[in-house]
């Protein structure tokens, strides 16, 4: 047996960190389990976006919103330069059909509160001189944000460290029992047994198995993400850049039916963002393929021939590298943030999918307040394992 923590966090990605560095801000003893590095999987094999306005109306957009007034306060907070950027953003539209259902989409964001406006043809070349003439139309919100990942991790483990967290890297969990209600034991691959009142399955695509092991069927799969890299370059426009189709055809699938077959399969929607370097990060797939991680050259070549389409100019630009990852895709398309009710002590903070990066302060804060008994200012509970996921066996 090894000595006991108030809390043990599964998972070293940017959610776990989060966990883990607000946990610590609340005064508990914390250990982090990372079955590899810290920050290897999805938290540094994707974008640097704060998009709120991908969120639909509702609990995502709320909270998407209370996390990036968190991200204004750790860009001073953190011993970090997190890169923290107020760029704007902006969702390009095409066609009358796109913009009949972004009309509908931006009323709706509008009326929780978020700042979102629709801009004309004209409108959109003033912000984006660049962009193709085909685009009819764009929404446009001043507060779509991002920040370095890679830097938020640091700054994270910076302050955790110094208040007691304590780390362990390539240590993967291979048990996860509880002998008794609020006693939780965590046995490693060397076969270390760590005790705990509170363990939170941080794990992102790979916290299925750890639900597994306490008999939790967590329906969350791996979403390979496939993005390429420009060369630094001076900015394309005022803002960071989605497309509209892929929105719309998560909004009404029939628009499926208008788009190419092989786009629809590997999902591929753009996302452009420029890097505080000046790199343009050019997205991406969004496909079901298990836990294959490689680079695929038909889809990169569609997402940059996608990117080319709505601004021509990025076919005289370099691409210097690419990279894939996964993203934890939930089966409702809501991540799971909350204790299991049934299992007194272990709580859930996965299945994030496209969002982890968004919605890490706000889950990270969230988890800790739940721990603490401390009352939330906002409402969780459509987030709640509890009745979400499938119990198929019991706890020895």
């Amino acid at each position: 047996m090894n000595k006991n923590w108030d809390v043990i966090v599964i998972g070293g990605g940017i959610i776990g960190l989060a966990c883990a560095y607000y946990l610590t801000q609340d005064g508990k003893k914390v250990l982090l389990l990372e079955k590899g590095d810290i920050g290897e999987g999805a938290s540094t094999s994707c974008d640097d976006m704060i998009f709120l306005q991908s969120k639909k109306p509702g609990i995502l957009l709320t909270i998407a919103m209370e996390s990036l007034d968190m991200y204004r306060k750790l860009a001073k907070d953190l011993p970090v330069d997190i890169e923290f950027e107020n760029r704007g953003g902006m969702v390009l539209i095409e066609s009358t059909s796109q913009l009949g259902h972004m009309e509908n989409f931006v009323r709706q964001q509008k009326a929780l509160g978020l700042d979102v406006e629709l801009l004309d043809r004209h409108e959109v070349r003033k912000f984006c001189p660049l962009a193709s003439p085909h685009i009819l139309a764009s929404t446009y919100s001043p507060i779509d944000s991002q920040v370095n990942p890679l830097h938020v991790m640091r700054g994270f483990v910076k302050i955790a460290s110094a208040q007691g967290l304590e780390m362990k890297q390539h240590t993967p969990v291979t048990g996860l029992s509880s002998p008794s209600p609020g006693h939780w034991q965590v046995t490693t691959g060397d076969g270390t047994v760590y005790e705990t009142e509170y363990v939170v399955n941080a794990a992102g695509a790979w916290a299925p198995q750890l639900a597994a092991m306490t008999g939790i069927d967590l329906p969350i799969k791996p979403k390979r993400g496939q993005i390429a890299v420009t060369e630094a370059v001076p900015p394309f426009g005022k803002t960071n850049f989605w497309s509209a189709d892929y929105i719309v055809m998560k909004l009404n699938p029939e628009f499926a039916k208008e788009r190419d077959s092989l786009l629809n399969d590997l999902g591929i929607g753009l996302s452009m963002s420029q890097s505080h370097s000046g790199t343009y990060f050019l997205g991406g797939t969004r496909e079901f393929a298990g836990f294959d991680k490689s680079v695929d050259r038909v889809a990169l070549r569609l997402i940059l021939k996608e990117a080319a389409r709505f601004f021509p100019t990025l076919e005289k630009v370099n691409i210097i590298r690419t990279f894939a990852g996964f993203r934890p895709a939930p089966g409702d398309g809501k991540p799971y943030i909350g204790p299991v009710v049934s299992q007194p002590g272990l709580y859930i903070a996965a299945g994030h999918e496209g969002d982890g990066i968004a919605l890490a302060p706000i889950t990270g804060y969230a988890i800790s307040r739940m721990i603490a008994g401390k009352k939330l200012p906002f409402d969780l509970s459509e987030l709640a394992p509890e009745g979400r996921v499938q119990m198929w066996s019991t706890i020895d």
